[in-house]
């Protein structure tokens, strides 16, 4: 608790997400290291099938694992994100966006290649460093409320 607040979840950032996507070890540090600063807390990891290694070792170790993906990122096929390199890893436009989130909340991402990818989603992240977040959240929040997907802070309900 600083500054009146009190941490809600845990997510890795960056490099240290896409490792504990990737590696059991790494994923398994950060979900020990969440459980002794405070086993309440939520574990935010990727959704679909890449994510399991995160998931299963929140899980193991008893915390509450968030199912994260990312409206405003390109996935490959095998359910990564695109890299920030290639030319179309970054969604700018709203109206995409926001259909991308949609289509989340019902069970699925498209791919770069057209591959429809299932995923199981509770949580979006828009990257704060794309042009317009805030407008792109605004446009994620129309769009989920008008076809009646509740939005919620993460642990309520």
């Amino acid at each position: 608790n600083v500054h009146g607040t009190k941490l809600s979840h845990v997510k890795p950032h960056g490099a240290l997400y896409l490792e504990a996507v990737e590696n059991q070890i790494t994923a398994k540090a950060i979900a020990k290291g969440i459980m002794s600063l405070d086993p309440d807390l939520y574990f935010v990891a990727l959704a679909g099938k890449k994510g399991a290694t995160m998931r299963r070792m929140g899980e193991q170790l008893g915390l509450k694992v968030v199912y994260e993906a990312f409206p405003d990122r390109a996935y490959t096929p095998e359910g990564t994100l695109v890299s920030r390199k290639q030319p179309g890893a970054v969604i700018s436009d709203p109206d995409e966006v926001a259909k991308r989130a949609l289509d989340m909340a019902k069970g699925f991402v498209t791919a770069v290649d057209g591959t429809k990818i299932e995923l199981f989603v509770q949580t979006l992240c828009v990257h704060g460093d794309n042009i317009g977040a805030v407008n792109l959240v605004k446009n994620i929040r129309q769009m989920l409320e008008a076809n009646d997907i509740k939005v919620k802070p993460m642990g309520k309900g």
